[in-house]
């Protein structure tokens, strides 16, 4: 007869597990009789009220190994209440969005007292992971057993137990019966289909949701740019000169798809109750560390830091260290130019296949070169932004992001806009951009995805034998997944996701008017980035807790400023082609008054201070200064271009776009 695993056999027949807490081994007993109080303890007590068993019991601990993991659950109510706590949005009976209060449950749609899915899965994770976060010390100097574990009121218990080293980790747990079924409707066929978000979001959250919904919506933006490309290249393909049409679709795209995109953001995040929803008040990252004083605004005890010693380490550390790393960057740039000067001097010479093929190689080398920098420089900027000892997480992610964009972006496209606006030499540049473009792709997919799926595989493989080897009658499916589970690698958030498609984003939109093939080439790559993207959430990595998000966050900024930059870049290269030269044969001077103008027209849309009056100096000068000169024609064209511009964003922000448009 099989022996069920303890953590099954409990009196409260309502208990699923949802959340797993690790240990270390040597953990004393003492120590988890104290936090097994605290997180079964009532609220008034100083408790969690959750439910919290250990995996094994002591014959299967003899049976198996002795692990040190324990579930925790939590009952209906408990639950509820901690949905209400959290200022959880959801619909009521109404059609209106309100925030959820246990009082008024019943004018919440499908409400039930026998539906258990009012609360997604994600949600009561997510509600778990909170109620452990607010365990806070109350008379404690110290954890029990270990008095170098220092404690004072209002200290956030669980925080200090992964700093002490005393717990391990803390995730939730995979649901292989729901995770099944969202495979099925996801990734597992290859077809072209709508990615069921609204799914996804229920299993992962809003934050993962939204990333998959802004991959999706920028893949299908992506296609008529692919589409007018691929004739594009094929039938112009050999004249580097003529792309002033496809630079002026260019100008519109970048400036049209992420307006589009802030409505059907914010459909979405209405319809899940997150954009309405009330932010919390924001704890101190786990990482923030000072002297032990009162919050003047909280009341609590807590580490306090001086800003001015935190900005002393931006402005004489951080921003030094960047600043050498931007040095490095472009010295490395110019290494490569040698190396592709060496190249073309070779081939000149010889003339041969195998010299045409080597003109490749500088810039694939430099690729690869690029990938391994980011990622080095990755790892010195979150080590100098933890330094920096930022309060907020907020603050963390804002500080991390500035110093990451700033530096991929010189290190991705400072050898661009070189060949572009120095070199002048569009054979070059398509031929550099194809090779970075192509090359970090290729590349992000073997290390994002393919390899850790690899590396899983051959660990699952070793887990299932070591379990059936030990199990003997014992019935461990649950043993198996949460060991198995708990050696997944842990999933860091969508940093690195939003990063890819922001240099995609840049590759296409600042350039691509000289290799019109950049939109097709990034189609094809995030076509399998969904689906590599999916395999990784559901079968590589742990499942990570849910967070509520409104929208990308500073991703959409990041986006809208890489938008600015790429009209700035294309209205140049527009005032390069020999086409509009020809235009101005006399005069440059109005060539170049024309092209900022049309730059401030069409950058106009993202506030840019004291815009009007320079667009009124411009028409002015262009208007009454050259009015004998017969140069009013051009003004006035591109006047109507700001306005016909003006309609094209208020027509999409008028167009209610479906938020799932695509494949999986």
């Amino acid at each position: 007869m099989k022996v069920t695993l303890s953590a099954l056999d409990t009196c409260e027949s309502s208990f699923t597990p949802l959340v797993v807490l690790e240990l270390a081994q040597d953990v004393k007993e003492e120590t988890k009789e104290w936090l097994k109080n605290r997180i079964i303890s009532k609220k008034e007590d100083g408790g969690a009220q959750l439910l919290f068993r250990p995996l094994l019991n002591k014959y299967e601990k003899e049976t198996l190994e002795n692990q040190n993991l324990y579930l925790v659950g939590a009952s209906k109510i408990t639950l509820l209440l901690g949905a209400e706590a959290m200022g959880l949005v959801k619909e009521c009976n109404d059609n209106t969005m309100r925030a959820f209060t246990y009082g008024t449950r019943y004018n919440f749609k499908d409400f039930d007292d026998d539906n258990d899915d009012f609360l997604t899965m994600a949600e009561c994770q997510f509600i778990i992971k909170h109620e452990l976060e607010n365990l806070r010390a109350r008379d404690e100097k110290m954890i029990p057993g270990y008095p170098q574990a220092k404690l004072y009121p209002g200290k956030s218990l669980l925080r200090r137990l992964l700093t002490s080293g005393i717990v391990i980790q803390v995730f939730p747990l995979h649901d292989n019966e729901a995770l099944k079924k969202l495979e099925d409707t996801w990734y597992t066929r290859f077809t072209l289909k709508y990615q069921p978000i609204d799914h996804i979001r229920g299993y992962f959250g809003e934050t993962i949701a939204l990333y998959f919904g802004f991959l999706e919506y920028f893949t299908v933006a992506l296609i008529p740019m692919a589409v007018i490309g691929l004739p594009y290249y094929l039938f112009v393909w050999e004249d580097y000169d003529k792309y002033v049409i496809f630079a002026s679709f260019n100008l519109i795209w970048s400036t049209v798809i992420l307006e589009v995109w802030k409505r059907g953001c914010a459909n979405m995040t209405y319809r899940w109750g997150t954009l309405v929803m009330k932010r919390q008040f924001e704890e101190p990252r786990p990482g923030f560390h000072g002297v032990l004083g009162i919050n003047p605004v909280t009341g609590r005890k807590e580490p306090l830091y001086p800003s001015y010693k935190r900005q002393l380490r931006i402005y004489l550390v951080s921003l030094p260290f960047v600043c050498l790393c931007l040095y490095f960057s472009l010295y490395v740039m110019m290494i490569y130019f040698d190396m592709e000067a060496w190249a073309l001097s070779l081939h000149e010479k010889s003339g041969s296949e195998w010299t045409s093929v080597l003109l490749y190689v500088p810039s694939i080398i430099y690729a690869i070169v690029i990938e391994i920098m980011n990622r080095l420089y990755r790892y010195a900027a979150e080590f100098l932004t933890s330094w920096e000892n930022h309060r907020l997480e907020s603050a963390y992610q804002n500080h991390l992001i500035l110093k990451v964009l700033v530096f991929n972006f010189l290190n991705c496209f400072a050898s661009l806009f070189y060949i572009a606006f120095v070199l002048r030499d569009m054979k070059l540049l398509r031929q550099s951009l194809a090779t970075l473009l192509i090359t970090s792709q290729i590349l992000n997919q073997i290390m994002e995805s393919l390899l850790p799926y690899w590396l899983q595989r051959k660990h699952h493989v070793q887990v299932k034998r070591k379990v059936q080897a030990l199990k003997a009658d014992i019935d461990a499916t649950l043993y198996e997944q949460v060991v198995l589970e708990k050696e997944m690698g842990t999933y860091l958030g969508t940093f690195d996701d939003y990063l890819e498609l922001f240099l995609q984003f840049g590759y296409v939109s600042l350039f691509s008017c000289v290799y019109p093939l950049a939109a097709a080439f990034a189609v094809l790559n995030n076509f399998t980035e969904v689906n590599s993207d999916a395999l990784k959430m559901c079968r590589v990595l742990k499942r990570p807790f849910s967070e509520p998000s409104a929208n990308i966050g500073v991703w959409q900024l990041a986006f809208e400023t890489m938008s600015v930059i790429s009209v700035v870049t294309n209205c140049a290269l527009i005032g390069m082609s020999p086409q509009v030269n020809a235009l101005f044969p006399e005069s440059k001077l109005d060539l170049v008054l024309i092209v900022v103008a049309v730059e401030l027209f069409l950058t106009e849309s993202y506030g840019y201070k004291n815009f009007e009056e320079v667009r009124r100096l411009t028409l002015n000068y262009l208007f009454l200064g050259h009015r004998k000169k017969r140069k009013v024609q051009p003004a006035k064209f591109f006047t109507a271009m700001l306005f016909a511009k003006k309609y094209i964003l208020w027509s999409c922000k008028l167009i209610c776009l479906p938020s799932h448009m695509i494949l999986a």
